[in-house]
């Protein structure tokens, strides 16, 4: 039979399962109790009381065999690892900048970089902020003011690159504060808090211009850069067919630095790191690594963690898993949009985002719409998501409350974790509580933080 390329419709694993881990079923009536313990917040319930964790993508996937592996040669020496130098290995590769600075997750590379670089008086821009991000620059004092294009505040826009950067906004807010009060111009990609939506190499391109013409550095917030990648090499004019690995490497050619959560793209379980090519700016970042995480070759991480982080990077950029994992979350996002459910389109890398404020138009933003549909998520079929909408940014530094610019519902899909028929349950579940959503409820706060509130709030039904 002479061989014929086909296309086929099935998305199929590119990994065989090796280990399971059993699921633990629940009643509606053991939910509605173990929803009402947590004060209705996702993030105070007891995993065991969960039956799909869609809550995050940050640490949750499955690591690989040659990760577990990779932990077995893991060494434990305090400093000057060998596991050290086979992690930095692997970041610059992809990463060419001159200092690498291991940190346990991504939030401690932000709170090393602002800790340094912020303070009060400053603002940092970036196409949007995710939420530790934002916290981290504020608790210095400084502003963090997000700039994306008007297409990516737009749930139903299908602009193929939604996360790009307003530029003539980045100008005009450099202009209006002066390049002196701009310590950095971030970059997240994807931009995780406009519905994992990517940054097109043009629009890094004009982000760079303006940086150097105002004598500015750009980082990245580069957690899900294989993504990004991915989604360059699939819809950017003049990137098709290219390598991943050398996409990656001309976003990061365009920067001056980044910060990782290892916990995304990276494939492993805890890790990050900072880097730039400053020296004086590592300098003091290294000082502050030592301070709060630990010494320069490990900063806080095992050597068997900076093992599997680089394993992990390496796998990251595997075109075979890349067009799964993209596939995958395309085909639980397409199925809810042709049920008519609202979701923000295009379909986004690591999530689908639910546009809760389009699906509970009764709802009013400040009674929180996003809160009440991870909820009744939750109720219906043990899934557990997380509200980024006005819970998450709707709080302001000077402890006002206002509308976030959209109410979605992201239900973050694990990497290599969950399978088909699991996706097809989530659909299930989706399209149930759609159907019953105008008898929804809104909710209040009864107990929150001032900052990061969506971690720990509790929150009563109203009515």
């Amino acid at each position: 039979m002479k061989a014929t390329p086909r296309t086929f419709r099935t998305i199929i694993e590119p990994f065989r399962i090796h280990a399971v881990e059993p699921l633990r079923m629940t009643t509606p009536v053991e939910r509605a109790e173990a929803i009402r313990e947590a004060g209705f917040n996702l993030f105070n319930l007891p995993a065991r009381d969960v039956l799909i964790d869609l809550l995050t993508d940050s640490g949750t996937g499955a690591m690989s065999r040659d990760q577990w592996a990779a932990i077995q040669h893991g060494d434990e020496s305090y400093a000057g690892s060998p596991s050290w130098f086979i992690f930095r290995d692997a970041v610059t590769e992809l990463f060419p900048f001159r200092h690498v600075i291991p940190t346990h997750q991504g939030r401690a590379a932000e709170k090393i970089l602002f800790s340094v670089i912020g303070g009060p008086g400053r603002v940092v821009p970036n196409n949007t902020h995710f939420d530790t991000t934002r916290a981290n620059i504020e608790f210095t004092g400084a502003e963090a003011v997000d700039l994306v294009i008007a297409e990516g505040r737009d749930p139903a826009s299908t602009h193929p690159f939604k996360g790009n950067v307003d530029i003539a906004a980045l100008d005009e807010l450099i202009r209006a504060w002066g390049s002196e009060r701009v310590p950095v111009v971030m970059v997240t990609v994807t931009n995780n808090s406009g519905g994992g939506q990517p940054v097109s190499l043009a629009n890094l391109r004009e982000v760079r211009a303006i940086c150097d013409r105002y004598g500015l550095p750009l980082f990245l917030d580069a957690c899900r850069f294989a993504e990004n990648a991915w989604f360059i090499r699939e819809r950017e004019e003049g990137q098709a067919g290219r390598d991943v690995a050398d996409i990656v490497r001309d976003m990061a050619a365009l920067a001056d630095g980044m910060t990782m959560s290892a916990k995304k793209d990276p494939l492993a379980n805890i890790g990050g790191w900072l880097a730039c090519n400053d020296d004086r700016l590592a300098a003091s970042c290294r000082n502050m690594l030592i301070l709060t995480e630990g010494f320069t070759t490990y900063g806080g991480l095992a050597g068997r963690d900076l093992e599997a982080i680089a394993q992990g990077i390496r796998e990251a950029v595997s075109h075979d898993y890349l067009r799964y994992r993209i596939r995958s979350t395309a085909y639980l996002g397409e199925a809810l949009d042709r049920s008519g459910i609202p979701v923000v389109l295009p379909i986004g890398g690591h999530a689908v985002y639910l546009d809760a404020r389009a699906l509970l138009p009764h709802i009013p933003p400040l009674q929180y719409p996003g809160q009440a549909l991870s909820v009744a998520l939750y109720e219906a079929g043990g899934i557990r998501s997380c509200e980024i909408g006005t819970v998450m940014f709707g709080r302001r530094p000077d402890g006002g409350e206002e509308a976030a610019a959209m109410d979605l519902v992201r239900l973050a899909i694990p990497r290599r974790t969950y399978t088909q028929s699991h996706i097809d349950y989530v659909i299930e579940v989706c399209q149930a509580v759609a159907e019953e959503s105008s008898s929804l409820g809104g909710y209040g706060i009864v107990e929150e933080a001032r900052q990061l509130r969506h971690f720990t709030a509790r929150f009563e039904p109203l009515g």
